[in-house]
């Protein structure tokens, strides 16, 4: 019994803290006297690149298993839940960021804005777009599920850096010492379940099947004997 009250209360604390480090600041920017004066599209963007941050920092957790529900294939299933989410998030940024200044957004996406901040951004887009058709075209691609997987981290990589700098960057309703914190946190959740999921595990794996092959040939051995 106090086994299982222990992984209960762990699990609660796990979710609980990953729960507040994506809304804490999505809720301090609702406050931001930097939205009293902009429009509704202005706002839905902005709202929606600050999700999109948050679903960056969940999205490794899940197929790594590290919350309670989440292990196997229930982990990957949320997860691609998690990646579409991030795919109408971003929709929802560069939409209405459109709306708000249509020709700064086209400048922005022919990478010929002056706003250093807005190449990082366009970077994390293309990302996301790249993963999505990964995603979709899966089995059309022919690719081996190893190739297929490190293409996918190695876009997931390049996906969160950019956003995370694309955030940093920019001066805006977010709070500053939040922001550092989930983007620091977006970081630190990618690689740590990187590094578990494609270099730990698969030395744990190895070593396990190299342990079964040692102990089913000893029997043969002293039969032999």
């Amino acid at each position: 019994m106090g086994s299982i009250d222990r992984r209960w209360i762990w699990a609660v604390l796990a979710w609980s803290g990953a729960a507040l480090v994506m809304i804490v600041p999505a809720a301090i920017t609702a406050f931001s006297p930097y939205l009293a004066y902009r429009t509704l599209p202005y706002i839905v963007g902005g709202f929606a690149g600050v999700i999109s941050l948050s679903l960056l920092f969940i999205q490794p957790l899940l197929p790594a298993g590290y919350l309670a529900g989440s292990e196997g294939s229930a982990g990957r299933r949320w997860h691609r839940w998690v990646g579409v989410a991030l795919v109408v998030a971003v929709v929802l940024h560069v939409g209405g960021l459109y709306l708000t200044s249509p020709p700064d957004t086209i400048d922005a996406l022919l990478l010929i804005s002056p706003t250093p901040f807005s190449i990082y951004g366009v970077t994390a887009m293309w990302g996301v777009v790249a993963t999505a058709a990964l995603v979709v075209f899966r089995r059309r691609l022919g690719l081996r599920f190893s190739i297929w997987r490190l293409i996918h981290n190695g876009l997931a990589a390049i996906v969160v850096v950019a956003t995370v700098i694309h955030a940093l960057q920019i001066e805006g309703a977010m709070e500053p010492i939040t922001k550092w914190m989930l983007c620091m946190a977006t970081l630190a959740a990618m690689s740590v379940a990187l590094l578990d999921l494609r270099v730990v595990r698969p030395i744990h794996a190895w070593r396990n099947r190299g342990s079964t092959r040692g102990a089913k040939r000893e029997p043969s051995e002293s039969a032999i004997r």
